[in-house]
């Protein structure tokens, strides 16, 4: 590797190494403990409830260290998954160490590392969201050859005091700047640490929401990432989700990835973009336009966006964002550039020209090929979704629509060229398939669709059997209807959902 590919990488690992975080081995890691006086270890993992779990260790001795690194430790499982018993609970926790990053907030020196659930038989756990993704993107390379990116926009709303001096626009704070949005500096510091702890970052800024409610202000923020690996896009949403949380908390400020906060207000989704790569060519694109390839995917996804929602929209108050007119889909179909569909192909520098050059003559002409950036996003998940899950059911839903024969035909009748609730489009619009309106309607196209889901061992029964029981608790069949207009029922089921994952 070149001095280049690490002169600005702002992982501090990655600096000290000289390497890559897929490169790190465990003697790397401890020189990097030794040499920066290091004192403690974190043992960093997902559990049910989609939240960082933490194991501490203080290292006592090199040879302690060594053991840490090499055996990983046993915890109790019962205490993590609802499936699994007490009465064979331990499972291992062992470190993946391409996951370790400096800890941004521990006063005492400690590095984290994300890990992987084992079981007693020294075996992964089928179970596990984390080995779910893997098994599915490892089905992936080996049935279609090619690589499954993806990267997720993390918005998010911060609850303060109102602001009086410079008090933003109703529904009007995209893009706003200093004074007019209070919270970009932390919005730029969690950005910077997050980097620091091995994410790949797009860009950031204030989004539409931004609003007073009961004499609190709201104030709606994105973190968008780039495109990588299907395992590190999810690692790295769920290492910002930590850093913003933990700033926010820092300042006695609530930040909250609810996808509703109150009706007729902007919702919080977690928008996923998928590019698929055979020897590092984007495979989306084709002489200049969105190839079949592509098309053949968002079919698969077109076909599977009810369940897929068993894993992106998991409370009731998901379904609170998911109506008309709010920028949240509500039909299955797809455009290009069209926000009112389930499945967006953004602008991509397709054959565009020298934009760079127009605007600064003085610049030499680029004649490089941007066009492999194109991705194509699915709007439908949430704060909610367990992140593992989902982009492991999205991997599932693209070969599924790569398999078909009938895909391509699936795309064009299913391709939406204007927005959906225009009066042009309503003939057509009546002919859509409308996703889930609840957790309830969720759990039960999931349970219809399942097989889709399980074969080539990907997802366990008993996993199924365990996301469709929990949707079905909240027995929210027709909620949105019976709480219509009653404000008091609205924010009662809010404010219990406000920390979602």
């Amino acid at each position: 590797m070149t001095n280049a590919s690490v002169a600005l990488n702002p992982n501090k690992l990655v600096q000290y190494l000289q390497k890559m975080p897929n490169e790190f081995t465990k003697e790397d890691l401890i020189r990097y403990i030794e040499e920066n006086g290091i004192q403690m270890i974190n043992f960093r993992y997902v559990a049910n409830d989609g939240k960082l779990k933490t194991l501490n260790f203080i290292i006592t001795d090199r040879n302690h260290l060594d053991n840490i690194l090499s055996t990983g430790e046993r915890v109790d499982g019962s205490s993590l998954f609802p499936f699994i018993e007490a009465g064979s609970s331990d499972l291992y926790v062992i470190p993946r160490f391409k996951t370790a990053f400096v800890n941004p907030f521990s006063e005492v020196p400690t590095l984290d590392i994300l890990c992987s659930f084992y079981t007693a038989q020294g075996e992964p756990l089928e179970s596990a969201p984390e080995y779910i993704l893997k098994k599915a993107h490892n089905c992936f390379k080996e049935k279609t050859g090619m690589t499954f990116k993806a990267m997720g926009e993390l918005e998010y709303y911060i609850k303060s005091a109102k602001a009086e001096m410079y008090l933003g626009q109703d529904q009007k704070g995209y893009h706003d700047s200093q004074p007019f949005t209070q919270w970009e500096n932390l919005r730029r510091e969690a950005m910077v640490l997050i980097a620091q702890c091995g994410g790949k970052i797009k860009y950031g800024h204030s989004e539409v929401g931004n609003f007073i409610l009961r004499e609190d202000g709201y104030e709606q923020h994105e973190i968008e990432f780039t495109p990588v690996e299907a395992e590190d896009a999810v690692d790295q949403l769920l290492i910002g989700k930590w850093i913003v949380r933990m700033l926010a908390a820092r300042e006695g400020a609530l930040v909250s990835w609810a996808p509703k906060i109150t009706v007729g207000k902007a919702g919080s989704g977690l928008h996923i973009h998928m590019m698929l790569e055979k020897d590092g060519k984007n495979l989306c694109v084709e002489n200049g336009k969105l190839s079949d390839i592509a098309k053949k995917g968002i079919a698969g996804i077109m076909d599977l966006a009810g369940p897929l929602t068993a894993f992106g929209n998991t409370i009731p108050t998901s379904y609170l964002r998911l109506v008309p007119h709010q920028e949240a889909p509500t039909y299955v179909c797809w455009g290009d550039r069209n926000r009112s569909v389930l499945v967006r192909v953004p602008l991509g520098w397709l054959g565009s020209k020298d934009m760079v050059k127009e605007v600064n003559p003085q610049q030499q002409a680029d004649t490089r090929d941007f066009s492999s950036k194109q991705t194509f996003e699915f709007r439908v998940p949430d704060g909610s979704a367990d992140i593992y899950m989902l982009v492991a059911g999205l991997i599932v839903a693209v070969q599924h629509g790569l398999e078909n024969e009938d895909s391509l035909e699936k795309a064009e009748a299913l391709y939406a060229d204007m927005d959906i609730f225009s009066s042009n489009f309503a003939e057509k619009l009546e002919k859509l398939e409308q996703l889930p309106t609840c957790c309830y309607e969720s759990a039960d196209i999931l349970l219809a669709k399942r097989e889709i889901f399980e074969n080539n061992n990907i997802f366990p029964a008993g996993s199924i059997d365990a996301v469709a029981s929990s949707l079905k608790a909240y027995n929210d069949n027709g909620l949105n209807d019976r709480i219509l207009g009653h404000h008091q029922e609205i924010m009662a089921i809010v404010d219990k959902y406000i920390h979602c994952m």
